[in-house]
């Protein structure tokens, strides 16, 4: 019973609600999809090994050292009417962080990331990268500071801008004839200027103090166990790169780095959709209204598994196909390595992660990345070893399927406010899951069918260049779609309800 005079916040949907980001991470998504594109087809194996090579170590840095600080804002922001010294406790944060990023690249460039990587031309990039690594962290809580205070419109903006920069100025030296050298450069420029922006956005744009000592302290208490948590994610989810492109050469990272691939699918909906729930999850908290909080992640599920399933069934299909047209014939050994990543869209269907930091139930996230880790080490020693390229992108795969059943675990606590625990049937969407997984499997007969037909008559086709290799999975798409859309309305469901949903109608 919602006690009297109280009156529930609008139940709003939550993809709707997270519509401008969604719209501004589609639009960039094509573009920064673009990068690896260009790149693998202008430079050689090894020089786009090189490229891949410098961004794993820059993005293990600077997903650790923020240590979940930035995303404490979700937390404490919409708890409070002054946010501004949450926004700058994590500005000040990550810029310190960024310091310790850049002085560990330095030094680590000089020889021993060479020798560790058998690539002595590491050396050569030590000045730009260690700049850009600073000036990221720097400017990181930007667009969360901006979702967590509901302002999507402008966290919406903010990442169409800086996507798009990003994108032009990694694209555009390349095209001119720059080397990666000058590209590293360029990179490290648009990051200083964004960091600047994030400073100033963000300190002219809330009220409140620029530090509070208590407040400060108690963001780090909440963050510890995620930023724990993270810091024992990141370098087992990219332990399996670590690992290729420490015993293998350049021009084998390159293949196996493009089989890792994975479109912008967590930017596109996965991460807004995740960030809405935890912010709609506190306004249900302040207003006493946690009854609802079930409901709300089945919402979230109901919406991602609509988009993530039928997506993953037609990448694993299409993935030769895929593969050589985004990044050329000379990739095409790395389409094996593609089908067995796929299955992180899949888990994308699980907000669980959002639940658990918007419920303070951190602690969760780092048993389960704790546990990850120890799997990973032996699996990867192991399937490297005695199974080279699928034994490494088959551990990870393991290793993300027990850190999700974890988390999967941990729910029904942090969902039950009264004690008493839900089940799993409460949780989840059970039968517009079976649904869309039906649906599923009948475009991907559909799907199978027609790629097999067409495999023969394009053979006899000359053409072969990017417009067509992206034309033929174009229509593969078009009929996959419209057989899983067809499918969807045999069993029911109105098209229309994948984009829109009335107020306050909870998931079957």
């Amino acid at each position: 019973m919602i006690a009297e005079g109280k009156k529930a916040p609008g139940v709003s949907f939550l993809l709707g609600k997270a519509k401008p980001l969604v719209i501004a991470r589609l639009i960039t998504a094509v573009l920064t999809t673009a990068i690896p594109m260009v790149l693998a087809r202008l430079l050689e194996l090894h020089v786009y090994g090189t490229y891949k090579q410098l961004f794993l170590v820059v993005q293990t840095l600077t997903y650790v050292l923020p240590f979940g600080f930035p995303q404490s804002v979700y937390f404490f922001a919409p708890r409070s009417e002054h946010k501004r010294p949450f926004f700058m406790h994590s500005m000040m944060f990550t810029t310190l962080g960024g310091v310790l990023a850049a002085t560990g690249l330095w030094f680590a460039m000089g020889e021993l990331l060479p020798r560790f990587f058998s690539n002595p031309t590491l050396s050569e990039y030590r000045v730009p990268v260690a700049l850009y690594a600073l000036f990221l962290m720097s400017g990181k809580p930007l667009e969360m500071s901006l979702t967590s205070q509901g302002k999507t419109r402008a966290a919406a903006i903010c990442y169409l801008v800086s996507d798009t920069l990003r994108a032009v100025i990694m694209v555009v030296p390349v095209l001119l004839g720059m080397k990666l050298l000058g590209v590293m450069y360029a990179v490290a420029g648009f990051a200083a200027l964004r960091s600047l922006a994030s400073w100033l956005v963000l300190i002219k744009g809330s009220t409140g103090p620029l530090y509070d000592r208590q407040l400060f302290l108690r963001q780090l208490t909440y963050a510890l166990p995620f930023g724990l948590a993270v810091a024992i994610l990141i370098p087992q989810q990219y332990a399996h790169q670590f690992v290729v492109s420490g015993t293998m050469a350049p021009e084998v990272f390159a293949l196996y780095a493009v089989g890792c691939f994975q479109l912008p699918i967590v930017d596109l909906l996965y991460t807004p959709t995740s960030e809405v729930l935890m912010v709609r999850l506190g306004e249900l908290e302040r207003a006493g209204l946690m009854q609802e909080a079930a409901g709300t992640f089945r919402q979230a599920v109901l919406e991602l598994s609509r988009f993530f399933v039928p997506l993953a069934a037609f990448l694993v299909v299409v993935a030769p196909e895929f593969i050589v047209a985004l990044f050329g014939e000379k990739f095409l050994p790395s389409a094996q390595v593609f089908r067995v990543g796929v299955v992180s869209v899949l888990l994308a269907t699980l907000p669980v992660d959002g639940v658990l930091r918007a419920r303070n139930e951190t602690r969760h996230i780092l048993i389960s990345n704790a546990v990850k880790a120890a799997v990973t080490v032996p699996l990867v020693y192991f399937g490297v070893r005695q199974f080279g390229l699928m034994g490494a992108i088959g551990s990870w795969a393991i290793t993300e399927l027990v850190g999700k059943t974890m988390l999967m675990l941990c729910l029904r606590r942090a969902l039950s406010p009264t004690g008493e625990l839900l089940s799993y049937r409460e949780l989840l969407p059970w039968r517009a899951l079976l649904v869309t997984t039906g649906a599923t499997v009948l475009a991907t007969l559909v799907l199978l069918s027609v790629r097999g037909f067409a495999a023969n008559e394009w053979a006899h086709l000359a053409p072969s260049g990017l417009l067509w290799r992206l034309s033929q999975v174009a229509v593969l798409g078009l009929v996959f779609g419209t057989a899983y859309l067809l499918a969807l309305r045999m069993a029911g469901v109105r098209v229309s309800s994948l984009l829109t949903q009335p107020r306050g109608q909870r998931a079957a």
